[in-house]
């Protein structure tokens, strides 16, 4: 099949042998890629004043299986090149031509990625990534841009459940290196990125990687910079072209990893959390009050 990365290229070498229709249509992907991403080949066959089928027949010479595949390609070229306003742009666009609520449309599509990623992810993978956890010397996550929300949710509560939880989710890439220069084998790097990727998460999983510790990337495809460097990849779906990154499905993803490693480990979390709530009790951590109604 057509490799992703080299779609504009593989525009560029077939158009000479495309027909005069199929050319509008690569014409029109060269210029506007970023908004053919969510066109269905019907719609985008009548921007281009051809057929349905002549859309279909063009992915098929450029050597996808169909045009579900060239979707697919575009959406990979187009994820971490759009611009903050471009996506902005791409995200009311797309909101507008639907007649749903705002909310309505959000939630539903979150919904989606949710049992598009409960339908595609390799539950021997969760497995093995569940183990890395509960088996691991030291953990450090590693979470940069909007996915740092989510590495401190992964920290609090790793840091309920076992000992040697290091989150190294700074501002800065020095910083970064600076808390995980000591892994090495028998450590295990988690790390959490999605377009557009986080250049310090990328060279974190790559610096693991090469200090021959076990890693885990959870992001978005498998043509994702962090693969290259992942002992286990988690894949979980989002919304590479909204301006507010989706990490529903993700954050659903780790939360599934934080409950199976705690029933990994149930006995020795009951005791460390019965010790905490002495803790919490003694400082006084939750409010105990109860908010009365007043008539």
């Amino acid at each position: 099949m057509a490799e992703v990365n080299d779609l504009l290229k593989i525009i560029d070498n077939k158009m000479s042998e495309l027909s005069k229709g199929q050319k509008r249509i690569a014409n029109f992907l060269k210029d506007h890629y970023d908004k053919a991403v969510y066109l269905t080949a019907s719609k985008l066959g009548e921007i281009a004043g051809v057929s349905e089928s002549t859309v279909v027949r063009f992915a098929i010479e450029l050597g996808f299986d169909g045009y579900p595949k060239l979707q697919e390609a575009l959406q990979e070229l187009v994820k971490n090149e759009l611009t903050a306003s471009q996506r902005m742009e791409v995200s009311s666009d797309r909101i507008a031509k639907t007649d749903k609520h705002i909310l309505k449309s959000v939630l539903e599509s979150d919904a989606a990625r949710i049992n598009a990623t409960l339908d595609s992810i390799n539950q021997r993978d969760f497995d093995r990534a569940v183990d890395y956890i509960v088996n691991a010397k030291r953990v450090y996550i590693v979470g940069g841009r909007s996915s740092s929300a989510l590495s401190h949710f992964m920290d609090f509560y790793l840091n309920l459940m076992r000992d040697n939880v290091i989150n190294a989710s700074t501002g800065a890439v020095t910083e970064t290196f600076e808390h995980m220069f000591r892994i090495e084998e028998g450590d295990l790097l988690i790390s959490i990125s999605f377009p557009r990727y986080s250049n310090k998460t990328v060279k974190a999983i790559e610096y693991a990687h090469m200090k021959g510790a076990k890693t885990i990337a959870i992001t978005d495809s498998m043509q994702s910079p962090l693969i290259n460097g992942a002992s286990v990849t988690l894949i979980a779906s989002s919304d590479m072209l909204s301006f507010i990154d989706s990490l529903v499905a993700p954050l659903s993803l780790i939360n599934a990893l934080l409950v199976a490693v705690s029933l990994k480990r149930k006995e020795s979390i009951v005791r460390g959390l019965d010790k905490l709530e002495d803790l919490w009790g003694e400082y006084k951590v939750y409010s105990s009050a109860i908010k009365k109604k007043y008539l």
